[in-house]
């Protein structure tokens, strides 16, 4: 066999020269742009699966003998007092809401980076078609709030039906399993982060009250350390994680929203590579051939080792490295705890009648889909771009009413919007509002697409005869 030539049933092996290793073969473009969606989507899709079953045990827990309890467990105080300084509230607001969704706030800043480095926000022409629906999807909601809630206490929640869960949404698409396009699903994908930096957006600036410009400033200098030493290539993850408490803590102690810190935190984290694939291939090589030498010092073996596992871990960049470490514990821990936080709430037929809870549920029910239709029809329109290949305008109708899917994101403006005991019923009609409209723009959605692919189906069968 020629040297050059790889033996195709032992794929990978050295050639007749032992410290020759054959590379593997570069994967296309396309594929290396769209494995981290899968991925994602993979993991998304499981989770959904279980933010239904918690949110289903969060509303039982909720409506039966144990209701007094559960309350009481997220009412737990909690105390934190270092010196003059003081951190206090209860398990549910600060540990959770304030605490561990900073860590989902983080990933999703991963996943904006990602996509406008890599991903569908990268292209101009691509990127429009998702982030003007993302902004229809926004705008119209908000605007039928406000609408049925102008002159009333409840203004304050508008932006609840705003925002689109992506684990409900991606977890939903999985159902319909490869009759979906994957074109379609990139696109909600993409429409759903661009919809989270809205939402973001609107927590830093809407609901924050008053700002301690000292503890800005502090934050400041925590950000600017960050950089600092991704400048110097400081790579330990420990060191940025002492610096990023210090940053959530000032941000909290601002007035800003302290999830804020999360989202700008996973926005500055490199999106490169160190070292590229070429030189992990070389020291692959360089490895194998000082381990088969048999006269190679062990000091010597061990020092090549430390280098291959610098440059291992080198060749993936911090970005996809951490996105890839966090992304399970977000959608499998930290999302289902705030659901068993934040989704029990008493079921009374006669909240469903509360103005809060029917704007809430008109908004993401009826708003998201025409705010993202029509957001999509102007678009394609005025040529700024074009629909997903293979995705006709009734399928992105039912694309449209996934939207209204709002659920976290939504549970968690509303726990900013509706704070103290003033606000505590539009605090549940808003739960209600948003279960409610979540249920309706599934059932919508379900119905959609089951009639454009009966439709398809006949339309290939006929043509088939």
């Amino acid at each position: 066999m020629n040297e050059s030539t790889p033996d195709p049933k032992a794929e990978g092996s050295a050639s007749d020269d032992s410290t020759n290793v054959t590379p593997k073969l570069p994967r296309p473009p396309v594929e290396r742009l769209l494995s981290p969606a899968r991925q994602f989507m993979q993991i998304e899709s499981a989770s959904g699966i279980i933010l239904l079953a918690v949110t289903v045990i969060a509303l039982v827990l909720a409506n039966t003998a144990a209701a007094d309890w559960y309350k009481s467990v997220w009412k737990t105080p909690v105390l934190l007092e270092i010196g003059s300084l003081v951190i206090k509230g209860d398990l549910g607001h600060l540990i959770v809401n304030d605490g561990l969704m900073v860590i989902f706030f983080f990933v999703v800043g991963l996943e904006i980076k990602r996509e406008i480095i890599m991903g569908e926000l990268r292209e101009f022409r691509k990127a429009m078609l998702p982030v003007v629906a993302a902004v229809g999807g926004m705008v119209v909601p908000a605007l039928i709030y406000a609408a049925m809630q102008m002159g009333q206490p409840g203004l304050r929640g508008w932006a609840i039906p705003m925002a689109t869960d992506i684990a409900f949404v991606v977890g939903f698409l999985a159902l319909f399993g490869p009759r979906i396009p994957f074109s379609l699903k990139i696109m909600l994908l993409t429409l759903a982060i661009a919809d989270d930096l809205g939402a973001v957006l609107v927590i830093a600036v809407v609901y924050t009250d008053t700002l301690a410009w000292d503890w800005i400033g502090i934050a400041a200098l925590g950000f600017g350390i960050v950089l600092m030493m991704n400048a110097i290539g400081v790579r330990a993850v420990s060191v940025y994680f002492v610096v990023g408490i210090g940053i959530w803590l000032a941000i909290y102690k601002s007035g800003v929203h302290a999830t804020v810190a999360g989202v700008l935190l996973g926005l500055i984290t490199p999106a490169r590579a160190w070292i590229g694939d070429e030189t992990l291939l070389k020291m692959l090589t360089s490895l194998r051939s000082s381990v088969e030498k048999s006269n190679t010092d062990v000091q010597s073996v061990q020092k090549d080792l430390r280098q291959f596992q610098f440059v291992a871990r080198e060749v993936v960049s911090p970005l996809q490295r951490l996105e890839n470490m966090l992304h399970p514990w977000m959608a499998f821990g930290i999302m289902p705890l705030f659901a068993l936080a934040n989704a029990g709430v008493k079921l009374d037929v006669g909240q469903l009648a509360n103005p809060v809870a029917i704007a809430v549920a008109m908004g993401l029910a009826l708003g998201k889909p025409i705010g993202i239709l029509l957001a999509c029809w102007l678009a394609v329109r005025y040529r700024l771009s074009d629909l997903p290949a293979g995705v006709s305008w009734p399928m992105m109708a039912g694309a449209a009413c996934l939207g209204g899917i709002g659920f976290t994101m939504s549970l968690f403006i509303n726990s900013l919007a509706f704070t103290g005991a003033e606000f505590q019923s539009s605090l549940v009609a808003g739960k209600i509002g948003t279960m409610t409209g979540s249920l309706i723009s599934a059932i919508l959605a379900t119905i959609i697409f089951l009639v454009v692919l009966w439709r398809k189906k006949r339309v290939k069968s006929s043509d088939m005869n």
